[in-house]
């Protein structure tokens, strides 16, 4: 894996996840929801990883939800996480890819289904262009992605991870530690009511209002289960 970009997806499988949806859509369709983002997140990695001539792999907490993952995602190569902190476990996947040899990181979770490919593949040309770190932002103030020149575990390290104050927090860090952090154009995670319509967007072939315009992502097992 010397110097080949790697991707990395974290998750939980979808029977242990708990979602800010569950009180609108309840809880089998959330269920749903989860299996098929975890399956066309797995697509979408497996996509851009080819693209890149570059490499994937699957980090789930807990390392006992294995047998579930990989009957949604066959074939994924999965990397079993202990902790339950996300910072760390964000840490560890890094980590753990830099040590195989990546010459680029770029994690992300399974909760962005119609990310555009290519908006990935700018996050991995501004790391090789000389950015430290990048991201590419979420509407909500998170971040969709992020992505690693080398590894930095300052960026993960005391993160408000999963809150508003994500991106801010990142931005401040980045610029206290002197790094070339840059962001790219944003995307949205799916989390709550509102965006259920963004999602339906992107099924439907439109860059989501504040949103990259670049194509989104198919997502085809999410798209036959919505169109269902």
């Amino acid at each position: 894996m010397s110097g080949v970009p790697a991707l990395g997806l974290l998750c939980r499988p979808p029977r242990v996840a708990r979602t800010r949806l569950e009180p609108i859509i309840g809880e089998e369709r959330a269920l749903d929801l989860a299996r098929v983002f975890l399956q066309d997140s797995v697509a979408l990695c497996r996509e851009v990883a080819w693209r890149a001539s570059g490499r994937f792999k699957v980090f789930h907490t807990p390392a006992a939800g294995a047998a579930e993952v990989a009957e949604l995602v066959p074939g994924a190569d999965l990397v079993p996480l202990t902790q339950e902190d996300q910072c760390l476990r964000r840490e560890l996947a890094a980590a753990h890819l830099f040590a195989e040899g990546a010459g680029e990181v770029v994690l992300l979770d399974y909760d962005t289904p119609t990310l555009p490919p290519a908006l990935i593949e700018l996050l991995f040309d501004a790391l090789r262009s000389g950015a430290d770190a990048a991201c590419i932002p979420s509407l909500d103030g998170g971040v969709c992605a992020i992505g690693l020149a080398r590894p930095l575990p300052v960026l993960f390290r005391g993160m408000p991870w999963n809150t508003p104050e994500l991106l801010g927090a990142i931005r401040a860090k980045a610029r206290a530690e002197g790094l070339d952090f840059r962001e790219l154009q944003f995307w949205h995670d799916v989390d709550h009511a509102d965006d259920l319509k963004l999602l339906q967007a992107g099924l439907d072939g439109l860059a989501p209002p504040h949103c990259s315009p670049l194509p989104p992502f198919a997502a085809t097992a999410t798209r036959r289960l919505l169109g269902g």
